[in-house]
């Protein structure tokens, strides 16, 4: 009886010892509802090979957009504030894109709070947590989607399988605009 008195205690003190070491933990995720980053997802209609494509000319058509406009940013809220203001600009930009590679569904844009996964792609890990998020739904939104973060400007393009391309997409282009 002793024994499992003691080990029942133990128990309890290696748990409590867990929790509040997991609730101090800088990677712990109720640090993320205030994170330094906004995201951008853009959604494609379905999984359908011409709905993926045109999801690609809607994303080159809005990063041409959003670079001297995201370019000049130096925090999250006027990161925000900005891309507030444009909302219906990306939504009309979208949806032309998609009137010209034939598409009749349009697009909706939206600035909000969502719940993501973990995101891994070399050095750079974005954690599962709440992210600010700039959503363009292209149509019915369902099929798979293209992401990266609008502020700090930091984009993936990936290659296949193993040899994966890590850039900053929007970074470049600043930098493009800025010199050129």
């Amino acid at each position: 009886m002793k024994k499992v008195c003691i080990i029942f205690l133990l128990s309890i003190i290696i748990s409590l010892t867990a929790f509040g070491f997991a609730q101090t933990s800088p990677n712990f995720s109720n640090e993320l509802t205030a994170s330094p980053y906004l995201r951008i997802h853009i959604r494609a209609d379905s999984n359908e090979t011409e709905a993926q494509t045109v999801k690609y000319y809607v994303r080159d058509a809005l990063v041409e957009y959003l670079t001297p406009l995201v370019a000049d940013y130096d925090t999250k809220d006027s990161a925000m504030q900005g891309v507030r203001a444009h909302l219906s600009d990306l939504e009309r930009i979208a949806t032309q894109t998609l009137l010209e590679k034939g598409f009749s569904y349009g697009a909706q844009a939206e600035l909000t709070t969502e719940c993501f996964p973990t995101r891994v792609y070399g050095e750079y890990t974005l954690p599962s947590g709440e992210y600010s998020a700039l959503i363009i739904k292209l149509g019915s939104g369902k099929g798979d989607n293209w992401w990266c973060v609008v502020y700090p400007p930091l984009c993936f393009a990936s290659g296949s399988g193993e040899n994966v391309i890590y850039k900053s997409k929007i970074a470049e282009i600043i930098r493009e605009w800025k010199n050129g």
